[in-house]
């Protein structure tokens, strides 16, 4: 064949080639979106979690007014150097009243916010892990463990359940009455443990823990850990204007009920979700939603034995939640990595 003839080929053939190249890339990048719309599959590595459709930050419209240099713990220089947002109102939603306990506890605390190598990455991929029975026999372990930060509940365990929840843990948001005696067993060494403190007896615990100081047990609905076995250096105080934001912004709940009213309160999962749409670029979500059953066997967690029985008279609006959820998803805001109702 001569060099013409071969030339007057390959032009012929360029179109479909062409083609073929632009139809493999259409398939690559629908298969990718569709991996975020409630399925299970992920991409190989979190670095693949932020395309440029995803950091453009979608659920902008919702007009959280966030930060992304927002930073996420109180710390002690706070208080002296300018008045904290967080003194205008009482817990949970303030310190105004609990400054003599706070400083005390913050004197010692560390003052660093987040690992260096987490802050000063370019884009930050975050999962919030819940503790709903929907994520039991997910087999989302390995995934779950791609992402820089993967954010963990209350007393949640993980030893047993890393097929499903994996093993990695960033943050544990708590509070005293969900405090394990020991974090070593269900959390990494370096896992920051973040306190969420609803109430001055939050703060006298974190105190008499910190200054091993005699326990007062009044004030708690559930005994807390008289000893705690954590390390102390990886303790940070979650600022109160992020539950705050959480009720006001995107719960939209009344921050003074009337004396007729139990209070409402966000629950952990919830004011996690909202500090994760504070601080990173891409968040995810796995374990959130309650069983759409009237049982109230039915169990309500991937672990133990709690069933719908005990969410009768709680604090918490779950509808409420459900719905605020339900609008971030739609926003773009967050992708479940698993399907849900």
């Amino acid at each position: 064949m001569s060099p013409n003839s071969t030339k007057t080929w390959c032009l012929r053939l360029f179109p479909i080639l062409l083609f073929f190249i632009s139809c493999v890339t259409f398939y690559c990048s629908y298969a990718i979106i569709q991996s975020y719309a409630g399925t299970n599959r992920s991409p190989n590595s979190s670095k693949s979690l932020c395309g440029g459709w995803l950091t453009q930050k979608k659920w902008e419209s919702l007009n959280f007014n966030v930060s992304r240099q927002t930073k996420l713990f109180l710390k002690l220089e706070d208080f002296f150097w300018r008045e904290h947002l967080a003194s205008r109102l009482a817990l949970p939603y303030g310190v105004k009243g609990s400054e003599p306990l706070l400083l005390k506890a913050l004197a010692v605390l560390a003052d660093y916010q987040v690992p260096d190598n987490i802050q000063n990455l370019e884009c930050r991929t975050c999962v919030v892990i819940g503790n709903g029975f929907a994520i039991k026999n997910s087999s989302l372990g390995s995934i779950i463990n791609k992402y820089d930060v993967v954010i963990r509940l209350n007393d949640a365990p993980v030893k047993g359940y890393e097929d499903d929840v994996g093993n990695k843990t960033t943050m544990r948001f708590f509070y005293p009455e969900s405090a394990s005696f020991n974090p070593g067993q269900h959390n990494e060494a370096g896992t920051l443990m973040v306190l969420v403190p609803f109430k001055q007896q939050d703060l006298r615990w974190l105190k008499e823990i910190l200054y091993n100081e005699k326990r007062v047990r009044k004030g708690f609905w559930k005994p807390p850990p008289q000893i705690w076995l954590g390390d102390t250096n990886k303790i940070r105080v979650l600022d109160p204007h992020f539950l705050h934001q959480t009720a006001d912004r995107l719960l939209r709940i009344p921050l003074h009920p009337n004396s007729k009213q139990q209070p409402v309160h966000p629950t952990t999962g919830i004011l996690a979700v909202f500090v994760a749409l504070n601080y990173c670029d891409v968040v995810h979500v796995a374990g959130f939603g309650y069983p759409k059953t009237n049982s109230p066997r039915h169990p309500i967690h991937y672990y133990g034995f709690d069933t719908m029985r005990s969410m009768k008279n709680s604090y918490h609006d779950l509808d409420h939640e459900a719905q605020a959820l339900r609008r971030l998803e739609n926003s773009g805001a967050i992708l479940y990595l698993h399907p849900h109702l």
